[in-house]
Parts: C-alpha cells; sequence; structure tokens
C-alpha cells in the first residue's frame, strides 16, 4: 500500500514539475499581456477611487428591486460578499487544476490573459459609465449623513494614487452603473462555460451568479440597473472579443509543441530516424508498393536485389 502511494506522489510531482515548466514557457512569451491587464486593475481602483471625491450623497431613487426584494440590512451585507469571493476563489483554483488533475483542457497563462482581456474592456466601459453621471449611493456608508460618503479633498497625490486599500475598495461610492462584483463573476462563469467539464458546475455556476444579482440589490450596495446593464453588457463584449480572440491550443493533442526542442533532443531524433530507415524528410514521403520484387516509385520501375521471386 505505502509503495502504491508512493507511486502515485511521485507521479504527481514529475506531472506538477512538467506543467510548471511549460506554464513557465508561456508565461515567457506572455508576460506582457498580463502585466497590462494587471496595471489596469489598478487604473481601474484608481477610476473608482477618483469618482468617490465627487459623490455627492442624497436620497436613494426609486427602484423597482428595492421594492421587491426585502431588504438584508447593514448587519448581513457581508452575505452577497461572501458569495462573491466564493466565485473568485473557485474561478482562481479551478483556473490552476493543470498542475494537478490529469484531465486539462486549458493552460493557466493562456486562460488569463483572455480572462484579463475580457476584464479590462468591460471595465472601461465602466469607468466612461459612472464617470459621466453620478448616482447618489444607495449603500448604507454612502448616503446622507455618513462620514464615508464623500471624501475630503486629497492633501498629497500620494493619497489618491494609494487608494487606501482594502478599505477604499470596500466603502467606495460612485462608482455604480454598472457593478464590477457582475463583471468578474459573469466573465469567470462565461469563461468556465466554454472551457469547464463539468456539466453540474456549470449549471450551478450560473445559478449562483443569479442569486449573486438578488443578494446585491438586496443589500443595497447596487440599484437594479447597475446589475441589468452589467448582465448584457458583460456578455455581449464577451461575445464579440471571444471571437477575435486566437482560440486556446486543444490540449487533447499533446502539449509537446509548447515545450521548445533542444539541439540534442533535435539530433537524437534524427539518428532514431536515420537507424530506422527513415530520412524524416516530410517531402520524402512517396507512396513505395512492393510488387514482384519491384518496387513502384512515382511511377518508375525500381529492381531491388534479394525480391521474393528469388532473383
Amino acid at each position: 500500500m505505502s509503495l502504491y502511494i508512493g507511486r502515485e506522489a511521485s507521479k504527481l510531482w514529475k506531472r506538477v514539475y512538467a506543467e510548471t515548466i511549460t506554464e513557465i514557457n508561456l508565461l515567457a512569451e506572455n508576460w506582457k499581456y498580463l502585466l497590462a491587464g494587471l496595471i489596469f486593475q489598478y487604473i481601474h481602483g484608481l477610476a473608482a477611487r477618483g469618482v468617490h471625491y465627487l459623490h455627492r450623497p442624497g436620497p436613494a431613487l426609486q427602484d423597482v428591486g428595492f421594492f421587491l426584494l426585502p431588504e438584508l440590512g447593514q448587519d448581513k451585507a457581508y452575505v452577497s460578499e461572501t458569495v462573491f469571493t466564493f466565485i473568485f476563489l473557485s474561478f482562481v483554483l479551478w483556473s490552476f487544476h493543470p498542475f494537478v488533475f490529469k484531465s486539462k483542457k486549458i493552460y493557466t497563462v493562456l486562460l488569463w490573459c483572455r480572462v484579463l482581456a475580457f476584464l479590462v474592456a468591460c471595465q472601461f466601459l465602466r469607468i466612461i459609465t459612472f464617470y459621466s453621471t453620478q448616482l447618489p449611493g444607495p449603500n448604507y456608508h454612502c448616503r446622507e449623513g455618513s462620514n464615508l460618503a464623500t471624501l475630503p479633498h486629497p492633501e498629497s497625490v500620494l493619497e489618491v494614487l494609494l487608494i487606501n486599500f482594502p478599505r477604499g475598495v470596500l466603502y467606495g461610492c460612485g462608482d455604480l452603473i454598472f457593478s464590477s462584483h457582475m463583471i468578474f463573476s459573469l466573465v469567470f462563469v462565461r469563461t468556465y462555460q466554454k472551457y469547464g467539464t463539468w456539466r453540474f458546475i456549470r449549471q450551478c455556476a450560473w445559478f449562483i451568479v443569479v442569486i449573486q444579482s438578488l443578494l446585491i440589490v438586496a443589500s443595497h450596495k447596487h440599484y437594479t440597473v447597475d446589475v441589468v446593464v452589467a448582465w448584457y453588457t458583460v456578455n455581449l463584449v464577451v461575445f464579440f472579443i471571444d471571437r477575435k480572440l486566437p482560440e486556446l491550443p486543444d490540449r487533447t493533442s499533446g502539449a509537446a509543441f509548447l515545450l521548445p526542442l533542444s539541439k540534442d533532443s533535435r539530433t537524437k531524433d534524427e539518428n532514431h530516424k536515420l537507424l530506422n530507415g527513415n530520412t524524416g524528410d516530410p517531402l520524402d514521403r512517396r507512396v513505395r508498393t512492393p510488387l514482384n520484387g519491384k518496387i513502384l516509385e512515382d511511377g518508375n520501375t525500381v529492381h531491388v536485389e534479394g525480391a521474393m521471386n528469388g532473383v
């Protein structure tokens, strides 16, 4: 039993090592795209911080979601954040599953390049939208009488650039249309819808996102319009950008083409082909049909010694 466990552990480490080498090679080729996507995440946070300085508290707007859904209250506002955290962490862990599991269809680096492209496009549209019109925030800390509803004038540029993470993100105001939580949730679920293998998980993921939408409105973190606009905007953006991006390579055909061949490995492969009587030249793959001790080659007859007729 211990020998079997030891063999399985050895296979696991070999799999992790091979996958790590492959992903490092992909990272070396695509690190610029990943870095650009991560930098824009900071720019998005900076923009959300900046609109908070422009926010002016006021009475909450009339909203059909507030009328139909029971209000969670300030003491239960954590429920929607808990659901979002579950969606976020689940997707991140799944994106790294090729390092461990045998059944894998994706490369982690290429997947995150794709995901960040979706996020950047949606967040760019979001920045334009919430800077166009500042609505009074419906959240509890954004209402009149709250000290967090309006930020005091910054004393230095550094105060703005640091964006007071994570408190500045959790207690922001003014960045409403459209919901950033819905951007991440929908991008993650649509990505798993395309590259995930478990149908049951895909169905559960869509159900959880619907629950997430209702919880966001019930906790008064966003107006209903913020969630509705996110639903069709994010889906449309992902649909059109996904058609423009190159498709991820199919892992069922093998991952060897991603690894650069060394000079020694090419030499060994060529020697192996020569020993087997194959030059390895794909242009030399002509049809040779033996017939009565002769070989037909390109329509010409060539006599071969030691043929089957005893000649």
